[in-house]
């Protein structure tokens, strides 16, 4: 390239800057403060790309719990604390109810789905997905049966090491995606069928490369996405895949669907389908199935296989705690066979399971929202458009609501009396109208698997083992992997 072709496109370059920003300046007067931004890059490198929720933590240090950041020529921002938080989800919760337009899924899921869908479209979806949940066994008996069922099943198979160590990742994924692929398809799959095992792979794969500072860089960088090879492409592929299978398996329920017989939410959704009204032919496509379905099938299992993890890795790591869980299910369930009715007569294991949300602390920076309209906060602007990150740590992490917040410690969830002490800055699956849709189904599956393995269980680390309760690399908080001990207690 000639010299005065560089210099015309440093010139085109810095002009651009210069216009972007005194357009940005008029659109964002009285915005919330915040660091300093570079030319172009704004505070990219100052923001701990792996895991930004610590640089904003410490940046609510100087600038309070409403305050910005600015990633390329976008501005952020971002919340911190639990009454912040629940101002802005709660009181302005209208105005804070969209998802901001993901690159990285431009081609893939785009605006279907539940997750990261907006508008009438998402509305649609939560309302179906809500109902049919509710019918296909959220909190009901039926659902309660097969996750006991599973978890007598992963006993087994935790059995099977004769107390010899092993590395349970797979196997604890595959026993909660077994939940949700009952909900979605009436089956389950053995942990050595080659189907989950796949499909585990693709989703804990994926996890950790959307935490590669570079993935997370995408939506300020759309270039990244559309002409730089990484870790967004190998995402691609495997997001491809995933979607493959779905497509082939309800392909196969719409051929054997009776109409008469719904047995799942694939079902379900395929009767709409058939209804021929508007709004089957809107919503109800092939296309946010897929969507649906991979979106229910990811936060059907990540979230919660990951939160049991953290809960064996913490009952190594603190014995005692787990001898006191023990006492109380022998107290209380003995050698029967746990159920959700049990959870009242337990506040000590009910307390340590919460606790195990707030310290694991599985989405710290939440999904981002975007403002849908103008809007005042906390005696700011906000235009419309603005990526919002309400951020989940600093809530569960609030030193308001939790007196070690740092520390693990089930007192946060008890009175002086020992009784079960609710604490409303609790809120791992986040507040308002884009709460987790299956918060309901996760409780209940938390209890039965964590209460029946230490009911079977004394979890040990391998001699000389050293525990870390650092997360390792993702766009989730997961334990790093990890050898277990399961010792048999009967």
């Amino acid at each position: 390239m000639d010299p005065v072709t560089i210099l015309l496109s440093v010139l085109c370059i810095l002009f651009l800057v210069v216009v972007f920003k005194n357009r940005n300046e008029r659109n964002y007067d009285n915005f919330p403060p915040g660091p300093t931004p570079l030319p172009i890059l704004g505070n990219i490198l100052s923001i701990n790309m792996s895991a930004p929720y610590k640089t904003f933590m410490e940046l609510s240090k100087t600038y309070g719990t409403v305050f910005s950041v600015q990633i390329a020529l976008r501005k952020i921002l971002v919340l911190c604390g639990y009454d912040t938080i629940k101002d802005a989800l709660i009181n302005h919760g209208d105005k804070f109810v969209d998802r901001p337009i993901a690159k990285l899924f431009a081609k893939t899921t785009k605006d279907h789905g539940i997750v990261l869908a907006n508008g009438e479209n998402w509305k649609v979806m939560r309302r179906f997905t809500l109902s049919t949940l509710r019918d296909y066994g959220m909190g009901k008996k039926g659902i309660e049966e097969k996750i006991i069922e599973e978890a007598e099943s992963l006993v087994q198979k935790f059995r099977s090491y004769n107390g010899k160590p092993f590395i349970n990742l797979n196997t604890v994924n595959s026993a909660v995606a077994n939940i949700i692929v009952a909900i979605l398809l009436s089956r389950r799959f053995d942990y050595e069928d080659p189907t989950i095992i796949k499909l585990v792979t693709l989703i804990n794969e994926n996890i950790r490369l959307f935490g590669k500072p570079l993935v997370r860089l995408s939506s300020s960088f759309p270039f990244l996405v559309q002409w730089l090879p990484g870790a967004h492409k190998k995402i691609f592929a495997n997001l491809k895949e995933f979607h493959s299978f779905l497509e082939s398996t309800f392909t196969k329920r719409r051929k054997e669907l009776d109409v008469n017989d719904q047995r799942n939410l694939i079902d379900a959704f395929l009767v709409r389908q058939q209804e021929g009204k508007p709004e089957s032919t809107q919503y109800f496509h092939n296309e946010n199935l897929i969507a649906l379905v991979a979106d229910l099938f990811v936060a059907g299992m990540e979230t919660t296989s990951t939160t049991l993890r953290w809960g064996l890795l913490l009952m190594m790591k603190y014995p005692e705690i787990q001898q006191k869980v023990q006492n109380e299910i022998e107290r209380v369930i003995g050698s029967a066979q746990p159920h959700t009715e049990h959870r009242k007569q337990m506040p000590y294991t009910d307390a340590v399971i919460h606790e195990i949300q707030r310290f694991g602390d599985i989405i710290p920076a939440n999904v981002p929202r975007v403002a849908s309209e103008d809007v005042s906060f906390r005696g700011y602007f906000i235009p419309k458009g603005t990526v919002v990150f309400p951020l989940l740590h600093s809530a569960l992490r609030d030193k308001t609501y939790f007196k070690k917040p740092n520390d693990f410690y089930p007192e946060h969830f008890l009175d002086s009396s020992g009784n079960f002490l609710k604490n409303e800055a609790f809120i791992p699956f986040s507040i308002g109208k884009r709460s987790c849709a299956g918060e309901t189904l996760a409780k209940m599956e938390l209890f039965l698997f964590f209460t029946t393995l230490l009911q079977n269980f004394t979890f040990q680390a391998p001699p000389g083992a050293k525990l870390d309760l650092s997360p390792g690399s993702g766009s989730t908080n997961s334990p790093k992997p990890y050898e277990i001990c399961a010792i048999p207690r009967r």
